[in-house]
């Protein structure tokens, strides 16, 4: 048992001690508690003391802040009343010593007017834009006048030698006087055959009718001037300077204004000449003044697509009419056949220059520009339709008392001939023409026509042969004429057109002409080489001899006769026939030919037979006065178109 409470003391004390040590740590504990209770309490204190002071230093920082930023508004302010300064002053100095500098000035100011308007707070802003206002205003005026004496300095007619370089060589002119290029016709020497290997390529150069240099500058101040509202300025500007430059260039190269008046009184060939020249003039003003005039356009308003298109429609304006004015002119004024030629040539330069006109005059402005271009192109392509009926008609009913007393080919069948022959040169133009107004085939149609005025000719000639009091030379008229044909549709495109038929039966046509000439012609002097009606009644002038049998009861009074009346006949045919005319070579052998194989081989017959008869008799060379050689000779002389020395 004392072992047991001795176990157990040293744990009650230890128990007691750890009590003892427990309840002095919460006493500390308490004292802990209750001083960090006080502090708190203190500290609830300083902070409520301190809450003014926060107060008072948060609204310092506030204080400070606004501040700040009013200062950086001032700053900016400042900066744009400097800027302003800036600018005015390079305003005041004008454009002319430093136009970028100008033009920046000039953007300076317009950004101070945005700044300053924005500023509705700012007591002194309505008067400050006011005074910029009025300085901008002054600005763009004093800019106005720079850009007019900028683009009146640069802006230069353009000589004709400068134009021509611009050409493709081909149709440069070989003298530089204006409106001489070489070909009369006026025709683009690569347009008819572009699929020819050795055309050249046709290239055309505008000339750069403002320098480069100075572009982006009058670019610039269009650009100012347009945001400033003063568009209708520039265009005035523009289009008072441009235009009569324009024109100048046209009246240098040789452009003349003609009216329909003016037209009807000029000469034929002086009015042809001036309707190549206008076809020369139509393809330099678009090709390359016009293309020129679009290009500055373009660039110096570039990004004012309207403003460009208005600006190159108001320039070109008065130069476009000045040039359809005459093409209208011609297409109005009276038709006469020689007309088709310069109408077609005409209508195929508007019509190559179609597409350059759309692509030059597009947008709006242009509409009416172009309209009178298309205009003119139909009023050719009709007064040309027109033209050729009455070609057409015209040949047919011709009743010109033009005489051609020796049989030779007739004024008419030559001009008619030449006339289809040049139609030919225009065959796709007149395919075009035919499609236009009439639709189908053209080729066919173009045949048919063709074929309509080579029978109205030949029934006119047929009217004209009637004139003729000789048979014999009627039917040489129309060999001659109708061969002409045949030949010259022989030797052209003609002939692809008409056909080998047409041919053929117009070559019969010829030799019945020929057959019926010689059997007109040389019947009644052939019937004096006859047996017929040479024996006499009573057989006494027949000669005895060894020539009887040859000779045999023909009369030596009418074999004298038969030989007077063939020689005087025969002269009078060489007299006569030798002043009629065969041009062709060919046609003029082979006629002469084939009357000598009809005449000769009769005549040496007749004299071998009847020859002795008057050979025994006195003066035998009074009737048998030429050899079968002498007549050839003779021959040779017909048809040269001569007259007979007596």
């Amino acid at each position: 048992m004392r072992i047991a409470m001795q176990g157990v003391d040293p744990l009650s004390e230890k128990a007691a001690m750890m009590k003892e040590s427990l309840q002095k740590s919460q006493t500390i504990t308490d004292k802990v508690v209750t001083i960090l209770g006080s502090f708190d309490h203190r500290l609830s204190a300083l902070e409520t003391a301190m809450r003014p002071t926060q107060v008072r230093t948060h609204s310092i920082r506030k204080a400070h802040e606004n501040i700040d930023r009013t200062l950086k508004a001032a700053e900016v302010i400042l900066a744009h009343f400097d800027q302003y300064r800036q600018a005015e002053t390079k305003i005041i100095k004008g454009p002319h010593e430093n136009l970028e500098n100008y033009l920046e000035a000039i953007e300076k100011l317009r950004s101070n007017i945005q700044f300053f308007g924005s500023k509705k707070s700012f007591k002194s802003s309505d008067g400050v834009v006011n005074h910029a206002n009025n300085l901008l205003a002054k600005a763009i005026s004093k800019l106005e006048d720079e850009f007019k004496q900028l683009l009146s300095s640069y802006s230069k007619a353009v000589e004709p030698e400068r134009l021509f370089d611009c050409l493709p060589s081909s149709m440069r002119p070989s003298s530089l006087s204006p409106g001489h290029e070489g070909d009369s016709s006026g025709k683009n020497p690569s347009s008819h055959n572009p699929s020819d290997p050795n055309t050249e390529a046709v290239v055309y150069t505008p000339p750069a009718l403002i320098p480069p240099r100075i572009l982006p500058l009058l670019h610039d101040l269009a650009l100012q001037m347009v945001e400033a509202g003063n568009q209708q300025q520039v265009l005035k500007i523009y289009r008072d300077t441009r235009s009569n430059v324009l024109e100048e260039s046209l009246h240098k190269l040789g452009v003349e204004k003609l009216s329909k008046d003016d037209v009807q009184k000029l000469q034929w060939e002086v009015l042809e000449a001036k309707i190549g020249n206008w076809i020369h003039f139509m393809r330099i003003a678009v090709k390359l003044l016009f293309a020129g005039e679009r290009k500055v356009c373009d660039q110096m308003f570039e990004g004012f697509d309207s403003l460009s298109d208005q600006c190159f429609a108001e320039v070109t304006t008065s130069s476009v009419t000045m040039l359809l004015s005459f093409g209208e002119a011609i297409a109005r004024s009276k038709r006469s056949p020689e007309k088709l030629f310069v109408l077609l040539d005409m209508y195929e330069i508007m019509q190559e220059l179609n597409s350059e006109i759309h692509t030059l005059f597009k947008g709006k402005a242009c509409t009416e520009i172009k309209e009178a271009a298309l205009g003119l192109t139909k009023r050719l392509a009709q007064t040309a339709q027109d033209t050729f009926g009455d070609f057409e008609e015209a040949v047919e009913k011709d009743t010109t008392k033009t005489a051609v007393s020796d049989g030779t080919v007739h004024p008419l069948t030559s001009y008619v001939i030449n006339y289809v022959k040049f139609l030919f040169d225009y065959r796709s133009t007149l395919k075009q023409l035919f499609q236009e107004f009439e639709g189908g085939d053209a080729t066919s149609q173009l045949a048919t026509v063709t074929m309509r005025i080579m029978q109205g000719l030949q029934n006119n000639l047929e009217g004209k042969s009637k004139q003729y009091r000789d048979q014999a030379l009627t039917h040489l008229f129309l060999m001659n004429n109708i061969h002409y044909i045949v030949r010259s549709v022989r030797r052209s495109e003609a002939k692809d057109l008409l056909g080998d038929d047409w041919v053929q039966r117009h070559r019969r046509i010829v030799q019945q002409n020929a057959n019926l000439y010689k059997r007109i012609a040389w019947a009644k002097i052939l019937q004096c080489l006859s047996i017929s009606g040479l024996a006499s009644s009573g057989g006494g002038g027949s000669t005895g001899g060894g020539d009887a049998g040859s000779s045999s009861g023909a009369s030596r009074a009418i074999v004298k006769d038969r030989f007077k009346s063939f020689n005087m006949m025969f002269e009078e045919l060489h007299q006569k026939q030798s002043q009629w005319a065969v041009p062709d070579t060919e046609l003029r052998e082979s006629l002469r030919l084939a009357v000598a194989e009809v005449l000769l081989p009769a005549y040496r017959s007749f004299v071998k037979r009847f020859g002795p008869l008057v050979e025994n008799g006195k003066n035998p060379q009074k009737y048998i006065k030429y050899t079968a050689e002498d007549l050839e000779r003779m021959l040779g002389e017909f048809f040269e178109g001569k007259s007979v020395k007596q």
